[in-house]
């Protein structure tokens, strides 16, 4: 009786490492399987980053591209009204370009009229005296609008500035090269030669 207890016993004993040897053989497949599934998606992500780095640098160009488009779209809408704008502005100027001097020049006209219209006097010192006035008057419009007369008394000659009608011999060492005598007064507009001083210099 003890000795089939002792079997019962050993054999329970063998089964239960059997079961027990199972299992463990089990959780070792398990783990290797799921060692093997992480093998297995380590080696897949490569692959899908690669899949979504050859993808996106298509989707980055034609979005550039897109991009891109539209500014030079939007430039070339820009640079057409700008064109548009100045070619209305430089008509302008051309109509119009005068009205800032000749509305100047106006009020000097008036007093022209009204010394032309004023015959109650005789006088030729009131006469003279009322055209110097008016010439002052319209020397000071001509500076406010950036004309200045070009100086020509005991200056050197300079072509920028003179045109030499005359040369005068025998006027002596110290005159030769220089301004003798101004023909016709020279101006400039803003630093800018508008008529060149015609002059007779020494020789």
């Amino acid at each position: 009786m003890d000795e089939e207890r002792t079997i019962n016993i050993e054999d329970g004993s063998q089964e239960e490492e059997q079961q027990n040897a199972s299992q463990a053989s089990e959780n070792v497949n398990e783990e290797t399987a799921n060692e093997q599934a992480q093998v297995d998606e380590a080696a897949a992500e490569p692959e899908k980053e690669q899949e979504q780095e050859e993808k996106d640098p298509l989707d980055a160009a034609l979005d550039e591209i897109a991009k891109l488009k539209d500014q030079l779209l939007r430039t070339i809408a820009e640079f057409e009204n700008y064109k548009k704008r100045t070619l209305k502005e430089k008509a302008e100027l051309i109509l119009n370009g005068g009205e800032k001097t000749i509305t100047a020049i106006l009020p000097v006209l008036d007093d022209f009229e009204r010394a032309l219209a004023d015959t109650h006097t005789d006088d030729p010192a009131a006469i003279k005296e009322g055209m110097e006035l008016i010439f002052k008057k319209f020397i000071k419009t001509l500076e406010s609008l950036g004309v200045k007369k070009i100086e020509t008394q005991d200056q050197d000659f300079d072509v920028d500035y003179h045109e030499a009608i005359a040369m005068v011999p025998g006027m002596g060492d110290d005159k030769k090269g220089k301004v003798i005598d101004c023909v016709q007064t020279g101006y400039m507009l803003n630093d800018k030669v508008i008529r060149h001083a015609k002059v007779a210099v020494g020789q």
